[in-house]
């Protein structure tokens, strides 16, 4: 398949209440916001809350397929009924979910998440709930502008990059969830099946990207991250073959 006919984002027929994700969002505006762990992937202040985590706290905001055992609500999330509300649009088991927030003047610096495509049975979603025209999301070389409201499938495999060049900070809901029956019967209504999967090629991007994740995760020191460092050196010593 060629590569321009492959499907990388998607915008899903889902519009949700913007002023009610607003107000609920503005209740916990001011609780603990943990940094982004990739400390050297960005500039500015990019941090995120935690809605549901393998420990049931906020501050546990590692997004990491196959990790086994259901996700626990977080405490922020029993304060905020209609953002669970939202989240159950989506009926397929959890890997994260977390609110991100992009402050102004931050930047994410281009790269690639690790197997976190439609072909790698999982599915990221971005819900926009505060942002602003200068943000600028640059997916494989095309901006994607999201409003407010709006459902987003992006695929992170693929370079990406954002920037707040705005007056005020970006916050989006941003859900993983694993491929099934009904993911497939939605992705596959609104674009051809065979454009999700994209020949496979080795990532030789996908090494590098766990091992500065590894260094972030051993600064942080908290009981969730000495959990993930564990996973994240057993996969690299696997790619390493060693």
């Amino acid at each position: 398949m060629k590569d321009q006919l492959l499907t990388k984002f998607l915008q899903l027929p889902f519009q949700f209440d913007v002023k009610k994700l607003q107000k609920e969002l503005a209740g916990i505006l001011q609780s603990n916001w943990t940094p982004h762990f990739n400390h050297g992937g960005y500039t500015g202040n990019w941090n995120s809350i935690a809605l549901y985590s393998q420990t049931g706290k906020s501050t546990n905001i590692f997004a990491m397929p196959n990790v086994d055992g259901p996700l626990k609500e977080t405490s922020i999330l029993k304060s905020t009924p209609y953002i669970k509300e939202v989240i159950q649009t989506f009926k397929t088991p959890l890997y994260s979910v977390r609110l991100l927030r992009l402050e102004v003047g931050a930047y994410i610096k281009p790269h690639r998440d690790y197997n976190c495509g439609y072909e790698d049975n999982i599915f990221r979603i971005h819900i926009p709930i505060i942002t602003n025209p200068e943000v600028e999301f640059i997916l494989d070389d095309k901006r994607l502008e999201m409003l407010e409201g709006q459902c987003w499938y992006t695929n992170v495999n693929y370079i990406h990059s954002v920037a707040n060049k705005g007056t005020k900070d970006r916050i989006h809901l941003v859900i993983d969830g694993k491929r099934n029956s009904w993911s497939d019967d939605l992705f596959f209504s609104l674009a051809p099946r065979e454009s999700f999967f994209p020949k496979q090629e080795p990532n030789s991007q996908s090494l590098e990207v766990m091992e500065q994740m590894l260094i972030g995760l051993r600064s942080m020191k908290t009981e969730g991250a000495e959990l993930l460092v564990k996973e994240l050196e057993l996969k690299i010593k696997i790619q390493k073959g060693s």
